[in-house]
């Protein structure tokens, strides 16, 4: 059965709605590849846009040396006197306390000063104001390099001068010195430090011998002359001031 004819030049709906569907799904796939193809030109550009990185060139200087100024060259040997070649007259330093003779030295320009017990007692001359002068190793009125050591003989200041300096015992040639009224610290010195040594109090008193600069030999074995040949000595001793028993 045929459907009702309308009015002449005018479609009826179904014919209409045959022509919209596949005008309307046309127009979608149309807009999908539009919009699909618009993404990919974009994706594209992006990356085809994007710049590469370039390589990094490093360049090293090295500097140069700059040439030494003549102000700051080293004056020649000629043009600057040693301290060696300064002189200075020796003056008289017998009789003065060691100090006052140390400071009068360093200001006439001598500096390596030295000092030693004038008894031969091998003490140390801790404080210099408690010690005088007794000698000299430089006579005085002597024109010397400013370079010369200097050695004073010295005693403490209640104590008189020797004749002349005291000199140290010494086991020279491998025999026993004579020790006797020499210091114990003076003897332990003159003996090879791995000798065994006894010291003992020589009064009945016992006493401990601890400052051995003050205490004086009174006997010893071996006798004095006898070869040492490594044997251990034995010394009495008792202070100086007091006498042998």
């Amino acid at each position: 059965m045929e459907p009702p004819a309308g009015k002449a030049g005018v479609k009826p709906g179904w014919a209409r709605k045959r022509i919209a569907i596949p005008a309307a799904l046309l127009i979608f796939f149309v807009g999908v590849g539009v919009g699909s193809s618009d993404s990919n030109g974009q994706e594209k550009a992006g990356t085809t846009g994007k710049a590469e990185p370039r390589p990094t060139v490093t360049v090293t200087r090295t500097a140069e040396a700059e040439p030494a100024k003549a102000d700051d060259a080293e004056p020649a040997g000629d043009d600057k006197p040693a301290a060696d070649d300064e002189k200075a007259t020796v003056p008289d330093f017998v009789g003065m306390g060691l100090q006052s003779a140390q400071d009068k030295a360093q200001e006439l320009g001598f500096h390596i000063l030295t000092s030693h017990d004038a008894l031969g007692r091998d003490r140390m001359q801790a404080f210099d104001r408690n010690w005088k002068v007794c000698s000299q190793n430089v006579k005085s009125g002597t024109s010397a390099s400013t370079g010369t050591e200097l050695d004073f003989g010295a005693v403490k200041l209640e104590e008189g001068c020797p004749a002349k300096d005291e000199k140290p015992p010494s086991a020279a040639g491998g025999k026993m010195p004579d020790f006797t009224g020499k210091s114990v610290k003076a003897a332990r010195g003159a003996l090879d430090s791995g000798t065994s040594l006894t010291v003992e109090d020589a009064s009945p008193e016992g006493r401990w011998v601890l400052v051995e600069s003050n205490w004086q030999v009174c006997t010893q074995k071996p006798a004095a002359g006898e070869a040492l040949k490594g044997q251990p000595v034995t010394l009495t001793a008792v202070k100086f001031g007091e006498s042998c028993p």
